[in-house]
């Protein structure tokens, strides 16, 4: 006789499949080839067409986690159009590239492969004139893979200023205005190097509201923040004495104008810049959504842009979850609450983890004994603090077996320690590289 799998069981893997669904949907390859196309001599992108035989060269550079999946896609978009590239890519998220070199370096923390890469990438805009087509890609982790300090600033003063920022819980939009104003790359800068080159950027967005400026700290966008706004970040989380002194000697400059600004709306160096969306959260979510709702499930997105603090976030959909269960609202079971965004954590411990994985575990306190409910956290580029998960799942039964094991979870979060009390339950989400980059995806089912 056939018998049926648990509940936890069932839901746990309904979990993962919606979220592979949400992977798949936002794939970067298939995300370029959505926006650009080529039929004979045009290429198609937006609302645009571009006759490819009155460029001399077309080239293609790019930086991010699914860069190398994007260059990819060119590469067979534009077949033997394209005349030479330039892309740098998280270690172990390289992909097969015939025409374009691909760099692998360091993220979130630069590294000298970085560097260099960057600076192979400014040479390559720089050597373009005004009959060039040049294909940008980026998409999440491209501030961390374009590290070109302006002079005065080190390498290790820039490895030490993003650590910093990333451990005093700044978001990513103030970490990017931070890292723009310090790069000879960033903030529009490529662009503006690019000029007077025919410059396409297709972009897969890793943050909230799909900010240009943002992603990748925004190398061929206008930068409306300023040296003035640096200084507020440093304020605002007291960090005058921890950061490198050739990083806030070189803001002060800048603040009084000793340093020039990064180039702003208006410029005629984007006169000749087209930067299109390919693929964002919403897009990862939709697909989960539909995903969802094919195995039955009613299904809620509450947002694409959740922020702030992790265990505040995680507290929040653990409530959501158990009103469901006691009063049915504000859907009834069986239900899937979807959100995306992407949450900080203020690092206080010792311990080894990254946002999805300290938010499943703040969640798995919070739905203890509520009811059948299952959640899962994971970013969608499959890596999730400096750690090889993406996230973590867990129910309602979680917290009984980990104290069945001897594991205190609550020792566990004070200590950001939730990679490791998930892999003592084996219940980290592991997928490796996506080729994709949008975000976080949780996912709460209440079945």
């Amino acid at each position: 006789m056939h018998t049926a799998l648990p509940i936890h069981t069932r839901a746990r893997q309904a979990a993962r499949r919606i979220f592979t669904k949400a992977l798949e949907a936002v794939e970067a390859g298939n995300a370029v080839r959505r926006h650009l196309r080529r039929d004979g001599d045009h290429l198609f992108f937006k609302d645009r067409a571009l006759s490819i035989s009155k460029f001399q060269r077309c080239m293609a550079i790019g930086a991010g986690k699914a860069s190398a999946a994007m260059g990819h896609a060119v590469e067979g978009i534009l077949n033997g159009a394209l005349f030479d590239g330039y892309i740098t890519v998280k270690y172990g998220h390289g992909h097969p590239l015939d025409r374009i070199h691909l760099n692998e370096a360091g993220h979130p923390i630069p590294d000298a492969r970085g560097i260099a890469g960057a600076a192979a990438i400014l040479d390559t805009v720089r050597k373009a004139g005004s009959e060039d087509l040049i294909i940008a890609l980026f998409s999440g982790g491209g501030s961390a893979l374009l590290p070109l300090p302006m002079e005065g600033i080190s390498l290790e003063d820039k490895q030490e200023t993003i650590s910093v920022l990333l451990q005093c819980g700044a978001s990513i939009h103030e970490i990017n205005t931070i890292r723009k104003h310090l790069s000879k790359i960033k903030g529009g800068r490529l662009a503006k190097a690019a000029h007077p080159a025919r410059l396409v950027a297709l972009i897969l967005s890793d943050v909230v509201g799909d900010d240009l400026d943002v992603i990748a700290s925004g190398p061929t966008v206008p930068d409306p923040s300023t040296f003035s706004d640096c200084m507020d970040i440093i304020s605002r989380y007291h960090l005058e004495d921890r950061l490198p002194s050739s990083v806030t000697t070189l803001l002060r400059k800048g603040h009084s104008r000793q340093v020039p600004e990064t180039p702003k709306p208006g410029d005629p160096a984007f006169e000749k810049t087209t930067n299109i969306i390919i693929g964002n959260n919403s897009n990862a979510l939709l697909a989960a959504k539909t995903a969802a709702e094919d195995m039955g499930y009613h299904t809620l997105i509450l947002s694409s842009g959740i922020q702030g603090d992790t265990r505040e976030a995680a507290r929040f959909h653990a409530a959501i979850a158990r009103e469901i269960r006691s009063s049915q609202h504000p859907i009834p079971p069986p239900a899937c609450i979807l959100s995306g965004g992407e949450t900080t954590v203020q690092v206080t411990g010792t311990g080894k983890g990254g946002r999805n994985q300290e938010f499943v575990l703040q969640a798995a306190l919070d739905i203890a004994g509520a009811g059948p409910i299952t959640v899962l956290s994971a970013g969608t580029d499959g890596t999730d603090g400096p750690t090889d998960a993406a996230g973590a799942v867990a129910d309602d039964a979680t917290l009984s077996r980990a104290l069945a094991a001897g594991m205190d979870p609550v020792r566990f979060l004070e200590n950001n320690d939730a990679y490791s009390f998930f892999k003592a339950l084996d219940d980290l989400v592991i997928t490796g590289p996506t080729d994709t980059n949008v975000m976080d995806l949780r996912i709460v089912l209440a079945p």
